[in-house]
């Protein structure tokens, strides 16, 4: 199902593809949207799988498990940066296969729990077929329901007790990044991504960029900026995005520290749904909406490109 786009990217010692953040954080691209694998690579390790990227990923998800940690391997855990159904997408068919426990944080259960659906995506941003595309993409609700655990209050995942989830909210409301005190290795999700995640061109070639998170699906954006500042402060020496190559070292540092105090010229919108006012959000989903913003040219601009986008992402395939 995925096209392979060839292209220069620097890779670490220890990697092999530019979505490889360590010797110990495998990346694997699903279209557009990455997943990791958390483990020492060996037969038989343990392991943690972030995210499960969109439908139809299910067997390529355990291909790459199974390369890295042997046949018949499954996670010790799932856990899930956020719920957006690019993130979750083969998460059903997974645990078809396997019985593990899945982590959110507490503020994304009403959308994977069939509480609520997320606010809806905002096509007037503009800035790339992305964006105009975005009102085709499912906002839930999603039902998974006990088989979807908080994370515990200190953020200290059981089965991952290196790393802590840290609440970056803005792009969804319980959106949560992965730290490694120790190496300071970074899975950001989508508080901030590596490509223009608004731009179809983008998204295609790859090319290293430093954005903050996909615009259309950002719901406040003050909360996205202050996420942003929270990862630059811990100083991350490497980091995984949710879209996009991983970066690091002085890359990483520059393009980071750019990116926190320069957020308002480099990723907030001109115009759009959620800029001047957030959805309001809670426990419970959805609380209050601000007015939506007509996006008749970009539905004109963008139908025929999204109708073949909808078929070929989300047509259930025989994995599913």
């Amino acid at each position: 199902m995925e096209s392979q786009t060839e292209f220069d990217a620097p890779v670490d010692a220890g990697t092999k593809s530019p979505y490889d953040v360590t010797h110990d954080v495998a990346g694997l691209k699903t279209l557009f949207v990455n997943v990791f694998f958390i483990g020492e690579p060996g037969e038989g390790n343990p392991w943690v799988l972030v995210d499960a990227g969109l439908p139809g990923y299910t067997g390529q998800i355990k291909k790459k498990a199974e390369q890295l940690f042997g046949a018949g391997t499954k996670p010790n855990a799932i856990i899930l940066t956020h719920g957006h159904s690019d993130h979750t997408g083969s998460l059903k068919s997974l645990l078809k296969e396997w019985d593990v426990p899945v982590y959110a944080h507490m503020l994304e259960l009403p959308y994977l729990q069939g509480k609520s659906s997320y606010p809806p995506p905002d096509p007037a941003i503009g800035g790339g077929a992305m964006s105009y595309m975005s009102w085709v993409f499912p906002i839930g609700p999603m039902d998974f329901g006990d088989k979807i655990k908080p994370f515990p209050e200190n953020g200290i995942i059981p089965e991952l007790p290196d790393w802590r989830a840290i609440h970056t909210p803005g792009h969804a409301p319980g959106h949560v990044s992965f730290f490694r005190d120790k190496d300071r290795t970074l899975i950001a999700g989508d508080a901030f991504v590596t490509t223009n995640q608004n731009s179809g061109i983008a998204v295609a070639t790859q090319r290293e960029e430093f954005h903050g998170p996909p615009a259309y699906f950002t719901y406040d954006w003050e909360a996205a900026q202050n996420s942003v500042k929270k990862l630059n402060n811990l100083n991350p020496s490497a980091a995984g995005t949710g879209h996009g190559v991983s970066v690091r070292g002085l890359d990483l540092e520059l393009g980071l520290n750019k990116l926190a105090h320069n957020f308002d010229e480099m990723s907030i919108p001109s115009k759009g749904r959620y800029v001047k006012q957030p959805a309001v959000t809670d426990e419970h989903g959805i609380v209050d909406m601000p007015t939506p913003v007509s996006f008749h040219v970009a539905r004109v601009i963008g139908i025929s490109a999204v109708v073949g986008l909808a078929l070929y992402l989300f047509w259930p395939d025989n994995d599913e």
